[in-house]
């Protein structure tokens, strides 16, 4: 009545913080909440991109591709290509290519385990291509495939996915998005490497989900490149 906006908690904080209240959600709020909906273009164009910058991505880094390779065969036994199965948009599962950073077997005697800062089955090559990102380039060919993004919520392993799904409410909703690369979470929040950490990064990827469009993926690619020239990768 005294012409004062009022809004829901939940939206101020999004507005601060850049993620989304998990706390305080509501399945209320997600079904009347703006956002959620991107441009009827945004997805082909989002494809088209993908598809041109992961073939250029492939072209270009071709030479840097071998010398990983030799590098990683000369610092340790084992493939220079790791395998790993993920799950992506709606659930589906997909064999995730990176170049291989850490011993090989290196879960044989524990089992599922998250990698975390100075992890000690890091080889010596390894911690160098985590800290530039050079290890996720081979996912340029999930790009291609249609697996997986440029942008997008980073892809979890089946294990982890049926243990978070139990712990953190909302889990399943950053299915709902192709995943990427890089994201939203990503470059804003440092390492994930519990449960904790999966929690605050998924506030960030429910943000990414409701704002979706081209102008905010650029926002994020530069932010990326950023961390990819300053070594600020894990």
């Amino acid at each position: 009545m005294r012409g004062l906006e009022v809004e829901q908690a939940v939206e101020s904080y999004e507005k601060l913080s850049g993620k989304i209240w998990l706390e305080a959600l509501r399945t209320e709020w997600l079904v009347y909440s703006e956002g959620f909906n991107p441009s009827k273009c945004y997805f082909p164009v989002k494809r088209l991109v993908d598809t041109l910058c992961a073939s250029l991505l492939l072209l270009l880094s071709a030479p840097l591709f071998a010398l990983i390779a030799v590098l990683i065969k000369l610092d340790s036994s084992g493939p220079v290509f790791f395998r790993q199965v993920r799950v992506g948009l709606h659930g589906k599962e997909f064999v995730l290519f990176k170049f291989r950073t850490m011993r090989q077997n290196a879960e044989q005697g524990t089992g599922p385990v998250w990698a975390c800062e100075n992890d000690q089955r890091v080889t010596g090559i390894g911690k160098f291509l985590r800290q530039f990102r050079l290890d996720e380039l081979p996912q340029a060919i999930n790009v291609l495939r249609g697996e997986m993004s440029l942008v997008g919520p980073r892809p979890e392993r089946p294990y982890f996915v049926e243990l978070l799904d139990e712990r953190i409410p909302y889990y399943g909703l950053r299915h709902r998005v192709m995943p990427g690369i890089t994201g939203w979470a990503q470059v804003l929040y440092p390492y994930g490497a519990s449960i904790e950490d999966s929690y605050e990064k998924l506030q960030y990827d429910l943000y990414y989900a409701k704002h979706m469009s081209l102008r905010f993926d650029l926002r994020i690619l530069l932010s990326t490149i950023k961390v990819v020239l300053f070594g600020r990768g894990r």
